[in-house]
């Protein structure tokens, strides 16, 4: 029986670790995207305290996989396959780090842009290359690219197909934060944890109305932050967060996660 091409491990610290495993190049194949799916489905239901996605140490992953590629035809469910499941990864209701060691193209890339958050070591690389075979970014690379670097660096980049190392992508607001190859999973599963041990249903909040504020206006968003304010207030967490603050000061609460 061969090995899954995803793997979904739930750690004792309330970190949730997705790892693509498909061969050495990491393709985005069908079942790699229907796998990410059905897992971002299983977080979304279940949250854990936080959740970190990675891939090889060579390659986070290379794209869709060309071989299943075709005409129009072949194309239509390929992209909504994609958009689903990178959708999905984006909506988990906790935050979400890509931990990018060597190439992240097309597909892979769109995967990183779709998570909250993108440590990368300091050999990865990332890139839209679609424009080399003729066609287009088909997994929200286009606007996701494009919210994350401004317009204009998002069309040289997709209509040149140029790749991007670490220290430029960091430069450009691509990557967060560029560390060291042998540090990268240390350093994104301790900030995983540390988010997982903070108010995970006000950080739901929060995530939930930056996400939904920049494909709004102004007025609607700041609408949206009001009622989440209030209603973050709900929450067991605010209680022990004021406590602790009024008592202890700032940075000492312990949350509960309710």
């Amino acid at each position: 029986m061969s090995d899954p091409v995803v793997l979904l491990e739930r750690r004792d610290d309330g970190v949730a670790v997705v790892t693509l495993n498909n061969g050495k190049v990491n393709a985005l194949s069908g079942a790699v995207v229907s796998a990410l799916h059905e897992i971002a489905d299983q977080l979304t239901a279940d949250p854990p305290g936080a959740v970190v996605v990675t891939g090889g140490e060579k390659i986070f992953a290379a794209g869709a996989d060309i071989s299943e590629f075709g005409g129009p035809d072949e194309a239509r469910p390929i992209t909504d396959a994609i958009h689903g499941a990178l959708d999905a990864i984006a909506a988990v209701p906790r935050f979400v780090i890509a931990a990018v060691s060597g190439y992240a193209l097309g597909g892979g890339c769109e995967l990183a842009i779709a998570c909250d958050y993108r440590i990368a070591s300091e050999r990865a690389v990332f890139g839209q290359p679609e424009i080399l075979l003729g066609t287009i970014p088909g997994g929200g690379g286009t606007q996701r690219l494009a919210r994350l670097v401004g317009p204009s660096r998002a069309k040289e980049l997709c209509l040149t197909g140029r790749q991007v190392k670490a220290d430029e992508a960091l430069r450009i607001g691509l990557a967060d934060e560029v560390v060291p190859g042998d540090e990268l999973h240390d350093r994104a599963f301790a900030l995983a944890a540390e988010c997982a041990r903070g108010a995970v249903l006000s950080q739901a909040l929060a995530k939930q109305v930056i996400d939904s504020g920049l494909s709004s206006t102004l007025t609607d968003g700041l609408l949206a932050e009001r009622d989440a304010f209030v209603e973050s207030f709900r929450t067991n967490d605010s209680q022990i967060g004021v406590q602790s603050f009024l008592e202890h000061g700032p940075g000492k609460a312990e949350f509960t996660g309710t």
